[in-house]
């Protein structure tokens, strides 16, 4: 009997402009197939969005160029020629990642959005995955995602479950691991709480993000993040009641983002 030889998985870690890149071609494959392919203004426009983005970036036509280039080389993404003369691109996440389904839009919200409570991304990824109707529909896709080493969990399994990709930067993801290993706040920004000269200090393992806006697209204090009492518990009414409203905003964010993308497409 011949073995299966299992092709080892093509993905690897991403800067933030990359990551942020690769879900707007994931996320508008879904939600506007009839402007899929984009072309480079189309994602540019969708990098900057100020909806459902964490966090919000600032990006030029060259620096969303240079990344469509990186992100070909590693053949993650490919650029079309259509019937106008205007190049368009594609993801091939699919094979790039192996993913398949609803895997697929857990990744695309992962990639946009970042760390978050399985409620979250629940209600984020129903717009465009009809599988997902709940938390515990959700439940498979995270533990096969977590399998093939796409998601990492940074709290326990249960109510309020935080997790995210595993396509951060080493020393990213080193400084989200501690935040939550000391107790982080779920829905902070990961880096918000590391301190510039310790998170991009010279010579730091793999650094190609700079704290800049000029170099890194990401727009000063748009994202603050939220720090806790020390301390300070809670009830488990008070827990429940806040994964209740977390999911509640989930699910407006969502529709806002459904009526943006159905805008997009009558225009």
């Amino acid at each position: 009997m011949e073995e299966t030889v299992q092709t080892p998985p093509k993905w690897r870690p991403l800067s933030s402009m990359s990551r942020r890149v690769l879900g707007v071609l994931i996320e508008k494959a879904k939600t506007t197939p009839a402007a899929y392919p984009l072309s480079l203004n189309a994602i540019v426009t969708g990098c900057n969005q100020k909806s459902n983005r964490d966090p919000v970036m600032s990006l030029t036509d060259s620096q969303v160029e240079q990344t469509l280039e990186e992100l070909r080389g590693m053949g993650a993404v490919g650029e079309v020629q259509g019937a106008s003369r205007v190049p368009k691109y594609r993801h091939y996440v699919k094979d790039w990642m192996v993913i398949e389904g609803d895997e697929v839009a857990v990744m695309a919200e992962l990639l946009l959005r970042g760390t978050q409570t399985a409620g979250e991304l629940r209600g984020r990824a129903a717009r465009m995955a009809d599988g997902i109707a709940d938390v515990a529909a959700l439940k498979p896709t995270l533990a096969s995602l977590m399998h093939k080493g796409l998601v990492v969990s940074l709290t326990p399994e249960g109510r309020g479950q935080v997790v995210t990709h595993a396509l951060y930067l080493d020393r990213e993801m080193a400084a989200i691991k501690a935040q939550y290993a000391g107790g982080g706040v779920v829905g902070a920004s990961p880096l918000a709480t590391v301190s510039p000269a310790a998170a991009f200090a010279p010579g730091a393992a793999g650094a190609t993000m700079q704290a800049s806006t000029s170099e890194s697209g990401v727009v000063p204090g748009q994202t603050p993040g939220r720090t806790a009492s020390p301390g300070l518990t809670e009830s488990g009414d008070a827990v429940q009641l806040r994964e209740e409203i977390r999911q509640l905003r989930a699910d407006v964010e969502r529709l806002k983002q459904e009526v943006e993308d159905l805008w997009s497409n009558l225009r």
